[in-house]
């Protein structure tokens, strides 16, 4: 089987990988949840769901700080990486000694995709097709309320998201508008910039700065802009947490709007 990932490159595989190692928390995650348990070998010490999980896999570093060594070293079968999360060099080093799939998630859409061409890549393909399918019914798109909003994932300096992100793309499957439309990546911003443009709401995430209620009483007063925490891993892991992730919103937009 040939199959080309998210960045154009090839790798052939003659069976379903069972030696893997995962460069990506919420792809950790997703093979735990199609049944993977043994055969994740190696993750990233950001791998921490679901808790004990991969009682049997090495960390092998963090997501930029992959320990390509270490890596080979266990001898896997398929590596797999995120353009984005991953830094290019490190994936490259190790493309050159094995199987390699490299994602690129930007929308919901992507995410499913994917999710299903990793199912189809580790021997899984109806455990990925029935989750999907779960996703999908459980997020059916209907007509909602739009409200703007800036998404904060750091401070000192303050940093937001693109459009085009996935979290962009998803808050805006809620009704959350970014208040930043023409922004790319993740461009730094002011509070005095965010009192201008008068989004509706500021919502802080819990990663990667672990933003607390204090943050979220101190900004307020400062913007005069309803500013509340929301778990970043709901609207940033593209993986199986969507299952969940889509209920989480659901009730976090009728908390806020009440």
């Amino acid at each position: 089987m040939i199959v080309t990932d998210h960045i154009g490159h090839k790798i052939k595989l003659d069976k379903p990988s069972t030696r893997i190692v995962s460069l990506v928390p919420s792809l950790t995650e997703l093979l735990h949840d199609l049944g993977l348990y043994d055969q994740v070998v190696g993750r990233t010490k950001f791998c921490i769901y679901p808790k004990n999980g991969f009682p049997k896999s090495k960390i092998i570093g963090g997501t930029k700080n992959v320990h390509t060594d270490i890596v080979l070293d266990l001898k896997p079968d398929l590596v797999i990486a995120n353009k984005e999360e991953n830094v290019k060099e490190q994936v490259e080093i190790l493309q050159q000694s094995v199987n390699t799939f490299t994602t690129n998630i930007q929308t919901i859409s992507d995410a499913l995709q994917m999710i299903q061409q990793i199912g189809e890549i580790v021997g899984r393909e109806s455990e990925s097709i029935e989750l999907v399918k779960k996703i999908k019914n459980l997020h059916r798109e209907k007509s909602l309320n739009t409200f703007t909003v800036c998404y904060l994932i750091w401070q000192k300096p303050y940093m937001t998201v693109g459009n085009d992100t996935y979290i962009n793309n998803f808050l805006k499957e809620f009704g959350f508008l970014n208040c930043l439309p023409e922004a790319t990546r993740y461009p730094e911003i002011t509070l005095k910039k965010l009192v201008e443009l008068k989004p509706d709401f500021i919502f802080l995430s819990s990663e990667p700065f672990p933003f607390n209620i204090s943050h979220a009483e101190n900004i307020q007063n400062m913007t005069g802009i309803p500013t509340y925490l929301i778990d970043g891993s709901y609207c940033s892991w593209y993986g199986s947490r969507l299952l969940p992730a889509i209920n989480y919103m659901k009730t976090f937009r009728q908390q806020i709007l009440r």
